[in-house]
């Protein structure tokens, strides 16, 4: 699988119109896909042991999209298997009173992975240069001085995001990006879906409904948010996202490739261990 198409690379001008979010390459249907899924899954188990023993590096999954694009299954399939002892899932709403009195990144500071954990950002940070850029109401709300808050503002968010995650790569977190790229017909689809089901009427929302007419506004915020923010250290993939089951194994594959290049090991005993090992084997051989 060709994992290279996905990923953003540094000071490519993204044009979303290139990519296709019904490609499904080089899968014709799902029974295959789901069988490489599975084997990612076990891999990935495998993969979050020796991060967890290791306890040098710690990993950052942050997904955003359109509403409906499957981030929560996307999450919930990929992760199926892993310890929850290593895992921590945060979904970022809209921020309280509290969280308005401090800087936009202080929230989302508090729940980063500790070292040998994977943490996952079901939105994230980048909500400020997304949904914020579109609806400038939301950015008269941060009670920001009127003198920072000129035309520059957007792309010193964009310099401080990628400061902020040069800082962490260089301290040893992995930082990986997921955009769930879904076409607005599809988005349509899922909407209708839910309303015919009344299990999963919980999900909708009428300002679901209203957000689809600023559609040509998130994608020119998206693009600019990726083509500003994609760099070697904490890159952007563009998953094409019509599919949920491609959406699950490109994430996963992706993931997995990632770690595999961190060369992750189990922490090798000292003689001192080693012998205290070979003592405690030979007390319990003494019981029988």
């Amino acid at each position: 699988m060709n994992l290279d198409r996905f990923r953003v690379q540094p000071g490519r001008r993204v044009k979303l119109r290139r990519y296709d979010p019904a490609d499904t390459r080089p899968f014709k249907n799902e029974e295959k896909a789901s069988d490489l899924l599975a084997r990612g899954i076990d891999r990935l188990v495998a993969l979050q042991e020796r991060l967890y023993a290791q306890d040098r590096w710690a990993v950052l999954l942050i997904f955003q999209a359109m509403d409906a694009a499957g981030k929560d299954s996307a999450i919930k399939h990929v992760m199926s298997g892993l310890n929850p002892q290593g895992t921590q899932v945060f979904s970022f709403k809209h921020p309280s009173d509290e969280e308005l009195d401090h800087d936009y990144l202080w929230r989302t500071v508090k729940a980063l992975p500790e070292r040998g954990r994977i943490g996952i950002f079901n939105r994230s940070y980048y909500e400020e240069v997304l949904i914020v850029r579109v609806h400038s109401e939301i950015l008269a709300r941060q009670k920001l001085p009127p003198s920072i808050v000129t035309p520059d503002i957007w792309q010193q968010r964009f310099e401080d995001i990628n400061a902020f995650e040069r800082y962490l790569a260089r301290n040893g977190t992995l930082i990986l990006k997921f955009f769930l790229h879904m076409s607005m017909e599809e988005q349509r689809r899922r909407f209708l879906k839910r309303l015919e089901n009344p299990s999963k009427y919980w999900k909708f929302s009428a300002s679901d409904l209203d957000e689809r007419n600023f559609w040509d506004d998130y994608v020119k915020t998206y693009e600019k948010a990726l083509s500003r923010t994609s760099t070697s250290h904490a890159p952007w993939f563009v998953v094409p996202a019509d599919h949920k089951w491609f959406t699950r194994v490109t994430i996963a594959e992706l993931i997995i490739d990632a770690l595999e290049a961190l060369r992750l090991e189990y922490p090798k005993p000292s003689k001192a261990q080693l012998e205290e090992l070979a003592k405690a084997r030979k007390r319990l051989l003494a019981e029988r």
